[in-house]
């Protein structure tokens, strides 16, 4: 029978499997989780078992929600015709918190890769489509990491758009905002410099 003391190091070291948390930063988590125990070990429990019982993907979007459908696709005043396509929930979270964007999304759950076998029925590529159809959409944003893979994904999306009218975008690339040049790598400057305005 396990001892209490090999409970708790069970736990830490499926803490420390967490990404960003090594076994020091699951320790300590642990020790101040045990010390807080009803204000706060007791609740992240209930709500870890809540979210492993019923966490999905939405059955429209991809996004990760407890219901059929995610609160962004279930909201009326985000039919505004427009899509963003990303390549992860990850990048689906990060586009909310600026709360800029008032569509809707689709999550691709990866980019197409020749060398890893994913091609465009892996990606879930007809199901945007008909995503696309069903919603009316006006115009799909390809908001793609600016990787090779990502371009190519883009491209593909973008190809198979063509014949509709739709109107396809990408987010701009280049410097950020408070970056210095001498900080940045070169495909960040020529995208810069493709990307350039009137001043």
């Amino acid at each position: 029978m396990a001892s209490g003391r090999d409970d708790i190091e069970a736990l830490i070291a499926l803490m420390g499997r967490l990404p960003g948390l090594g076994p020091r930063s699951a320790r300590r988590a642990v020790l101040h989780m045990i010390a807080k125990r009803g204000a706060l070990m007791t609740p992240l429990a209930q709500s870890m078992a809540t979210v492993a019982a019923h966490a999905r993907e939405c059955a429209r979007c991809g996004n990760i929600s407890t219901q059929e459908m995610c609160d962004i696709c279930t909201d009326p005043r985000r039919a505004t015709g427009e899509i963003c396509v990303v390549e992860d929930v990850a990048d689906l979270w990060a586009m909310e918190r600026g709360q800029f964007f008032k569509g809707r999304y689709h999550v691709l759950g990866g980019t197409l890769s020749a060398l890893d076998s994913v091609g465009p029925e892996e990606l879930g590529i007809p199901k945007l489509l008909d995503h696309i159809a069903a919603d009316n959409v006006t115009e799909v944003i390809l908001a793609l990491n600016a990787t090779v893979e990502g371009q190519t994904t883009a491209h593909y999306i973008a190809e198979a758009l063509e014949t509709r009218q739709i109107s396809v975008t990408s987010l701009a690339q280049g410097v950020p905002i408070g970056g210095e040049l001498d900080y940045l790598d070169d495909g960040t400057i020529q995208a810069a410099l493709r990307a350039r305005k009137a001043f």
